[in-house]
């Protein structure tokens, strides 16, 4: 996270000089008044929702990235450790990328894996993904494409290139995912279209509506609306002929793609929209068996992710209340995934803040924090929400400690947190 001293409305100020606007300049642009834009830039407000940081992101052109302060590193060894591992697998994705475009003159450069072991290997990347342990899934990424690589190279035609190509298809999709939590949004599109190129390989309209999902999360991650909600739906008109004859991967498909299509809107300040896709998801969730959780394409698609996806939408356009309690009768910590899980605590947390109750948004982030650490202290909505509590204070008999990295909560200063890296342990 960065220091203190180079919070989010820091970075803010520096862009909106670098424009060259004043603040009633960019106030207006964004919709704001220009009070709220000081009160943001000498951090007094929290910069807490995903559309705001993108109205001043594409207003003032500057990287969505870095005006959230990402990629985040924690200072702790462990925090660390899957950062250690993008170089590699920035140079498997791009070869990757040259190999499936049939490039002349590439030799393998790792000997040929078995496929069955290659198979087992993708089964524990996304089980470490959806345990939201990064490091795991970082560390395993970079070898298992490369083998992933030499396959290819290795097999140009019949059901033994189909099985790689499917492999390579979930590898790479997990490595988008990965890759979008940790705070490389770029290098995720790069992982996106390589499992988009190995899906047109396949032909197989069920692998492209899974990448289709993926590229809509990279572009959620760059604060690019249109596209999203483009792919979304373009998706979702391919499927068509499928989810009407039932079939479950294509409806688990369709009510993910709904979703992206949801969080777009949401974050477009488009309720209206954002809340009637919401009910069409919930509606796909109820043609599917009771408690279906999509595992094998990654989305975890079923009602309670569709309650995931509420509390997002609740948090963006003011509403938060209407979002924790949008899907009725569903327990969201029956969520087959511990990122699903850990997503939603963090959202919920955001929407107690913005109802007014800053003692439960922290006893839920500090549960959200226990459970996954490196997820939540990289998610850049979670550091926004911890600066804002510090910075207004919770009472002390309900929490004494910050779930993020364990600095005081005090209504000091944020540049005189205390930290506690011990009790990171406890």
């Amino acid at each position: 996270m960065p220091e203190p001293s180079e919070h989010i409305g820091r970075r803010v100020r520096i862009a909106r000089i670098a424009a060259g606007l004043s603040q009633g300049e960019l106030a207006g642009l964004v919709g704001r008044s220009a009070h709220w834009i000081e009160d943001i830039e000498a951090g007094r407000l929290g910069l807490d929702r995903y559309s705001l940081i993108f109205a001043i992101a594409e207003t003032c052109q500057v990287d969505v990235v870095w005006l959230l302060g990402q990629p985040y590193r924690l200072s702790r060894e462990a925090g660390s450790t899957p950062h250690s591992f993008i170089p590699a697998l920035r140079t498997v994705l791009r070869r990757a990328s040259l190999i499936l475009s049939n490039h002349p003159g590439l030799a393998p450069t790792s000997e040929a894996g078995d496929i069955d072991r290659m198979r087992v290997q993708a089964t524990a990347v996304g089980r470490a993904r959806q345990k939201a342990s990064l490091a795991d899934a970082a560390s395993l990424l970079p070898g298992l494409l490369e083998k992933l690589n030499t396959a290819l190279l290795a097999r140009d035609r019949g059901p033994e290139r189909t099985a790689v190509l499917t492999l390579v298809v979930d590898v790479a999709r997990n490595a988008r995912q990965t890759l979008n939590q940790l705070g490389y949004p770029d290098l995720a599109w790069n992982a996106a279209e390589v499992a988009a190129g190995a899906a047109t390989q396949l032909d197989d309209p069920i692998a492209k509506a899974a990448v289709a999902w993926d590229r809509c999360g990279a572009m959620l991650h760059q604060g690019s609306m249109p596209e999203t909600e483009a792919i979304a739906l373009a998706a979702l008109r391919d499927l068509e002929p499928l989810t009407s004859g039932g079939d479950e991967a294509a409806l688990a498909l369709q009510g993910a793609l709904t979703l992206r299509h949801v969080i777009a809107c949401a974050r477009a300040g488009r309720s209206e929209d954002a809340w009637e896709h919401t009910q069409r998801a919930l509606e796909i969730a109820g043609r599917l068996p009771a408690g279906f959780a999509d595992l094998r394409f990654h989305t975890v698609f079923g009602r309670p992710n569709v309650q995931v996806h509420a509390a997002e939408v609740g948090v963006e356009i003011d509403q938060a209340g209407k979002g924790l309690s949008f899907v009725q009768d569903v327990h969201v910590a029956d969520v087959p995934s511990r990122e699903r899980l850990t997503h939603y605590k963090i959202d919920r947390a955001r929407a107690l803040q913005q109802m007014g109750k800053a003692a439960e948004s922290v006893l839920t982030l500090r549960e959200a924090a226990a459970g996954a650490p490196l997820y939540v202290y990289a998610h850049p909505m979670a550091r926004a929400l911890v600066e804002d509590l510090a910075r207004k204070g919770v009472p002390p008999s309900r929490c004494r400690r910050c779930p993020l990295r364990s600095w005081s909560w005090t209504r000091r200063s944020s540049r005189s947190w205390t930290r506690h890296p011990s009790s990171l342990r406890r």
